[in-house]
C-alpha cells in the first residue's frame, strides 16, 4: 500500500478527492500546511488523519522552512508528496530529501504556467485547456509529465467557469490516475523522463479520450420530460444514421428512440450481403429477411409480426425501388434507412407526412471495431460482435443430422439473432424469420414467446418444420421440449452447458438436429 504526504495551502479539494478514492489502495497519511488556518487541517482532523501546521516567519528562507516541514515529516513513513494548492516553490532542500513529489497544474503544460493559468488561457483565445500532474523539480511548473487530461473552453467563460470545469472534469480524473499508477508500480522517473508501464493503444487503451460534436438537440429524450442531443464522430467512416440526411422535406425530426432504433436497424441488415430488409420495433427485430429482390425481403419481414412492426423503424441493404415503397407505407412505420432511393420510391415515400426517409448512403464495409454503452460514473467498452459462425464452424451432437436447408436456415438465424435483446429466441424458415422471443429472463419464455409469435401474429407462415436458434446454451432440456411442441425440426445453439448431454438426448427422442456454434452471442442492451 502506498502512503502519501499531502501539502497543501487551502483546501486541498484534490487531496481529498485522492483520499475518499484511495486511487489503487493509496491512503493519505499526513497532511501539512504552512497556514494554521488551512481548512484542509479540519478535515483532516475529522477523518482521524494526522496534520502538521509548518508557518513560515517573514524573514525564513525557503531552504531554512523546508528543513522544518522534513522534520515535521520524520515521525510519518510515506511513499509519495502530493502538492495541491501549496503556495510555495520548493527546492532541492525537500526535492532531494523526499520520495517522488507530484504536483497538479490547471493547464495543459507547458503552455500557461504560473498563478494565473486561467487569466493566460482566455487572454490567449484557445479552445482547449486542462491540467497536467508532473513530477515537481526545481524549475516551477517545469517537471517531468506524469498524465494530462483536456477540458474545453466554451464561449462566455470566464475565470470561475475554467476553475470549476478544471477541477472537477480535470484534475478529479488525472490527480488520482497519477496516484493510482504510483500505487501499482508502473511509473519510472528518470533522466527528466516519466514512463508508465501499460500506458499504450492495445484496443483497449489505459486512458480513452473521445471528441463527438453536438449535431441536433432533439425534442426530448426516452420520454418527454427528458432532455437530448445527438452528437456526431466526424471521423466516423462506417455508413451510419448519424447524420443521414433526411430526404422528405417538412417531416419532423428523429427523436431519441428514432436514432437508437434506426441504428440498430442498420446494423442488422449490414450483416447480410444479399437483398435485406428488417423491420425493428424498441431495438429488437420484428422481423428479418432476405430474399432474391428487396420487395419480396421486405413482404417475408413484415409478415413475422405485422402488429409488432406498426410504427417501427424499417432498413433496407439496397436501394429502395417503388414496389418496395408501396409496401412500406402500405401501413404506419417511423423511420425508411436505406443506402439510397430511386425517383419513384421517392414519390412514394414522401407522401406520408411524418415517415422519416434517411439516405445513410453506401453501405461499405463496417470500420467501427467498439462499441461503448455509458453508465452513471463511467463506460463499458468492448469489441463489437462481428462473428457469425461458417459451415465448418457447426459442430453436429445429434443423431439426425441437419438438411442443407437447415443449415443455410441457421447461418441467417444465427445473424439475425445476434441483434435480438436476450435471452433470445429465434425461429426461422428459409432465409426468413417466422417467430422472434426476445429480451426474457427465462429461456423457456424465451421460446414460449416466439411459438406464441409464430402461431399468433405471423402471416402465411409458422412455426411447423422451423429452425430454432438460441444466442446462449440451454439449462435444461425443458426449452426443446417446448420448442419440439411448436413443430421446431433443428436447433442452432452455442452449447457448453452441463446439461448438454440431457438436452441433445431430448433432441434425439423427438428426432431434432441440433448443432452447436461454441460461440454465444448475447445481447444486453
Amino acid at each position: 500500500m502506498v502512503t502519501i504526504a499531502g501539502l497543501a495551502s487551502n483546501r486541498g479539494r484534490n487531496l481529498r478527492n485522492i483520499a475518499d478514492r484511495s486511487p489503487g489502495g493509496a491512503e493519505l497519511g499526513v497532511v501539512v500546511s504552512n497556514h494554521a488556518d488551512a481548512p484542509i487541517l479540519e478535515w483532516a482532523a475529522d477523518r482521524g488523519i494526522p496534520s502538521e501546521v509548518v508557518e513560515r516567519d517573514d524573514d525564513e528562507s525557503r531552504e531554512s522552512h523546508e528543513e522544518r516541514v522534513l522534520d515535521a515529516l520524520a515521525d510519518y513513513d510515506f511513499d509519495i508528496v502530493c502538492l495541491d494548492g501549496y503556495m510555495r516553490v520548493l527546492t532541492s532542500t525537500f526535492i532531494d530529501a523526499t520520495p517522488t513529489t507530484l504536483n497538479v497544474h490547471p493547464s495543459l503544460l507547458p503552455a500557461f504556467p504560473g498563478m494565473d493559468a486561467h487569466e493566460q488561457v482566455l487572454d490567449a483565445g484557445v479552445k482547449m485547456t486542462g491540467c497536467t500532474v508532473h513530477v515537481v523539480d526545481e524549475e516551477v511548473d517545469g517537471g517531468p509529465i506524469v498524465t494530462q487530461e483536456a477540458v474545453p473552453v466554451y464561449e462566455g467563460d470566464d475565470e470561475d467557469d475554467l476553475k470549476t470545469r478544471v477541477l472537477y472534469d480535470a484534475e478529479f480524473k488525472a490527480y488520482p490516475r497519477a496516484v493510482r499508477w504510483f500505487a501499482e508500480g508502473r511509473v519510472t522517473v528518470e533522466d527528466d523522463t516519466v514512463t508508465v508501464e501499460g500506458d499504450e493503444d492495445a484496443g483497449l487503451p489505459e486512458r480513452r479520450l473521445t471528441s463527438e460534436d453536438r449535431y441536433d438537440t432533439l425534442r426530448y429524450g426516452e420520454n418527454p420530460h427528458q432532455d437530448a442531443a445527438v452528437y456526431v464522430d466526424e471521423t466516423c467512416d462506417e455508413a451510419s444514421v448519424v447524420g443521414a440526411p433526411q430526404l422528405n422535406e417538412g417531416a419532423k425530426g428523429l427523436s431519441y428512440n428514432n436514432y437508437n432504433d434506426a441504428d440498430g436497424a442498420l446494423n442488422l441488415i449490414k450483416e447480410f450481403d444479399e437483398p435485406a430488409a428488417a423491420v425493428i420495433k424498441h431495438t429488437n427485430p420484428a422481423g428479418c429477411a432476405t430474399a432474391d429482390t428487396l420487395a419480396e425481403a421486405y413482404a417475408d419481414a413484415l409478415a413475422t409480426d405485422p402488429m409488432s412492426a406498426f410504427g417501427g423503424i424499417v432498413a433496407l441493404n439496397r436501394e429502395c425501388d417503388a414496389e418496395t415503397a408501396e409496401l412500406v407505407v402500405d401501413s404506419f412505420k417511423e423511420v425508411v434507412v436505406a443506402p439510397g432511393y430511386t425517383d419513384d420510391a421517392l414519390d412514394v415515400l414522401t407522401e406520408k407526412k411524418n415517415l422519416r426517409v434517411l439516405d445513410v448512403g453506401e453501405l461499405g464495409e463496417r470500420t467501427e471495431t467498439y462499441t461503448e454503452k455509458a453508465l452513471v460514473g463511467g463506460r463499458l467498452v468492448q469489441e463489437r460482435d462481428m462473428w457469425t459462425p461458417t459451415l465448418d464452424d457447426l459442430e453436429i451432437v445429434t443423431e439426425t443430422e441437419p438438411t442443407d436447408e437447415q443449415l443455410e436456415t441457421m447461418l441467417f438465424a444465427w445473424k439475425v439473432l445476434k441483434h435480438v435483446k436476450s435471452n433470445g429466441i429465434l425461429f426461422a424458415k428459409g432465409t426468413e424469420t417466422v417467430g422472434v422471443g426476445m429480451g426474457q429472463v427465462s429461456r423457456v419464455d424465451a421460446v414460449e414467446l416466439a411459438a406464441m409469435k409464430a402461431e399468433e401474429h405471423a402471416e402465411g407462415k409458422d412455426a411447423q418444420g422451423a429452425v430454432m436458434a438460441s444466442d446462449a446454451f440451454f439449462p435444461f432440456p425443458d426449452g426443446v421440449e417446448k420448442a419440439a411442441e411448436a413443430g421446431i425440426e433443428a436447433v442452432i445453439q452455442p452449447g457448453g452447458s452441463v446439461n448438454d448431454d440431457e438436452v441433445i438426448e431430448a433432441c434425439d427422442e423427438r428426432g431434432i438436429a441440433m448443432v452447436f456454434t461454441g460461440q454465444r452471442c448475447f445481447r444486453h442492451d
